[in-house]
């Protein structure tokens, strides 16, 4: 659980802010509960992916 505490929430976040911002910015002619489905999208999309990409840390052999 670490792991999503260290990784995936800070980058879903960063994607969520940045896809946010570029839809807003370029794309006003698309209504605005898309652009908001697209960013949720694209933040869980991005959280998945970090999940899976970035390892578990390994436990100590000894416990």
């Amino acid at each position: 659980m670490k792991r999503a505490l260290k990784f995936a929430i800070p980058i879903m976040l960063i994607v969520a802010g940045l896809a946010w911002w570029y839809l807003n910015k370029e794309f006003q002619d698309v209504p605005g509960t898309h652009r908001m489905y697209i960013t949720i999208g694209a933040a869980l999309l991005s959280g998945v992916i970090s999940w899976f990409l970035f390892p578990e840390e390994p436990k100590d052999p000894e416990e």
